[in-house]
């Protein structure tokens, strides 16, 4: 990873920023972490606009978080290696899933889990008290996303509308990370804050 040193002027003192993959890390902020909160460096128009809104959202509500640019990924290993001081336990696999009750009754849910586990199918069933459930297809995941790729859907459910679950195994870590919209772009965030934005029901799903 190249690394490029620049001063920048702040509180009238000369602070020390470095620049990661053209993600802008100011190490004194006035957080008590360092961040790499989006400062309008990065290009949003690049993006779907649910990384926007997500980046948005977190600023607005004061809550930390930093974010990667990194080589495009698919599957939760790939993630992982891309995403400097988190680990394959911290990232928050979002899924959606087609619950099914009846004939008539059939709704598309989010599941929330750590990427180093599996959906227990049995678990699932039982909490909707659901005849089946299965994976949404790509096509549903580009409808019900407005065009999110799979392996991009952030896990903020509500702002697709979507019933979430999260498994609380995922919520033991202090911080967690995710891909935000684009197989591209990582958002890492504290727990405490995800549960305050998306409210989601805290379920054990995993196996």
């Amino acid at each position: 990873m190249k690394l490029q040193s620049i001063s920048s002027k702040y509180n009238s003192e000369i602070w020390p920023i470095l620049i990661i993959n053209y993600t802008l890390i100011d190490f004194n902020n006035g957080n008590t972490e360092p961040s790499r909160d989006f400062q309008g460096n990065n290009n949003p128009l690049k993006y779907h606009k649910v990384t926007e809104e997500i980046q948005k959202i977190l600023t607005d509500s004061g809550s930390w978080y930093e974010t990667f640019e990194h080589e495009p990924v698919r599957t939760s290993e790939q993630a992982a290696r891309t995403r400097p001081g988190y680990s394959l336990e911290q990232g928050a696999k979002a899924l959606i899933v087609r619950v099914k009750k009846s004939k008539s009754e059939k709704n598309f849910v989010m599941l929330v889990l750590p990427a180093n586990l599996k959906i227990d199918n049995k678990k699932v069933k039982e909490y909707y008290l659901a005849r089946d459930f299965r994976f949404a297809t790509e096509e549903e995941v580009l409808e019900l996303t407005d065009g999110v790729q799979p392996g991009a859907v952030p896990p903020f459910g509500n702002l697709f509308g979507l019933e979430v679950l999260v498994d609380p195994k995922l919520l033991e870590n202090q911080k967690i990370v995710f891909n935000a919209g684009d197989r591209s772009f990582s958002i890492a965030m504290k727990s405490e804050g995800y549960i305050n934005l998306v409210n989601p029901k805290i379920l054990d799903i995993t196996s």
